[in-house]
């Protein structure tokens, strides 16, 4: 277990299972739960607390920011809900402002922190992140396609008869409809399912779109029977935080600014990178089929229109979870 401490802003669905996941693993020696809801954080601190004698010895504390010195990394899973008659920019423009108002106790309280955005959209609010706060954009990363490349290989895993573990398959660029699946480097036991047989399975492109559209449509379809999505998002951001505190030097599509990779710059989108203690250390981009770099290029340009029109300024500042 890691003596270090952990931090995790908003614990509603997404903030809670994160928390569960970090306190049932043991990856932090101490857990910080802030939301504008105290109570809420009290209890939910206090429900952890109690597992302790079944899973060991784990710090949890509802807290504010001043708590959060010394925390090695920072989740935050806090945003504004959509009002009623609000459309997608106001929202975007309103949780902008609530970044602002984190970003500027962040870098007081807990300036050397590396930061991890869970809100969605992801990729908008962690571009946003990098520029209000004022620690290097190395050390704030959007958990991104993760959960998206995971339900890829759960799927592929399930659909060619093997471990998850066992496929090696990434979903880049937005965490969202525009997202990209890399067919042309997926692997299984190093044999691409592209042009090689995987276990009796050949390549059958029409169901394996369809396998695709599933994890494209996961959260819909998920979000429709539960109503929100949150327990493999929550074990999505304890392997990211773990990750980091071991410095693992792991290969992760994690929301980054590009900074020229693939000619993407000025936003945030997932690329494989090696992060570690100190965040993102280095993209490892794979080689793209045209039909992958076009649609790469077609996500970032989503991303792109909707940061054109954004602002940020107004909102009541109120923090609360918004769902995953």
């Amino acid at each position: 277990m890691s003596n270090s401490a952990v931090g995790i802003i908003g614990v509603g669905n997404v903030g809670v299972a994160a928390a569960y996941a970090l306190f049932q693993r043991q990856i932090a020696g101490r857990l910080v739960l802030l939301d504008t809801d105290t109570r809420r954080a009290e209890g939910e601190a206090m429900d952890l607390m109690h597992g302790q004698a079944l899973v060991g010895r784990v710090s949890v504390q509802a807290g504010d920011y001043a708590d959060l010195a010394g925390c090695r990394v920072v989740v935050i899973c806090a945003g504004v809900n959509q009002k009623p008659g609000e459309n997608r920019l106001d929202l975007l423009n309103r949780n902008a402002e609530v970044f602002r108002e984190i970003a500027g106790r962040l870098d007081r309280h807990a300036p050397e922190a590396v930061l991890v955005v869970a809100t969605n959209p992801v990729d908008i609010l962690t571009t946003v992140m990098q520029r209000l706060s004022s620690r290097p954009a190395s050390r704030v990363i959007g958990t991104g396609t993760m959960l998206d490349t995971s339900r890829f290989r759960a799927l592929l895993g399930e659909h060619y008869g093997v471990n998850p573990r066992s496929v090696h398959a990434y979903i880049l660029g937005e965490h969202g409809d525009s997202e990209v699946p890399l067919w042309s480097s997926a692997t299984i036991g190093g044999r691409r399912i592209v042009d090689q047989e995987v276990n009796g399975r050949r390549f059958d492109e029409t169901a394996l779109q369809a396998l695709f559209e599933r994890v494209r449509g996961a959260a819909y379809d998920i979000i429709d029977r539960k109503g929100y999505t949150n327990t493999a998002i929550g074990l999505v951001i304890a392997y990211l935080v773990r990750v980091i505190l071991e410095d693992q030097k792991s290969v992760l599509p994690v929301s980054v600014d590009p900074a020229g990779v693939y000619g993407i710059s000025d936003l945030c989108l997932s690329v494989p990178c090696v992060v570690g203690r100190d965040g993102v250390e280095t993209p490892v981009p794979p080689q793209l089929s045209e039909t992958e770099a076009r649609g790469l290029s077609a996500s970032a340009e989503v991303l792109r229109t909707s940061l054109a029109g954004m602002t940020i300024g107004g909102g009541d500042g109120g923090v609360s979870e918004t769902s995953k």
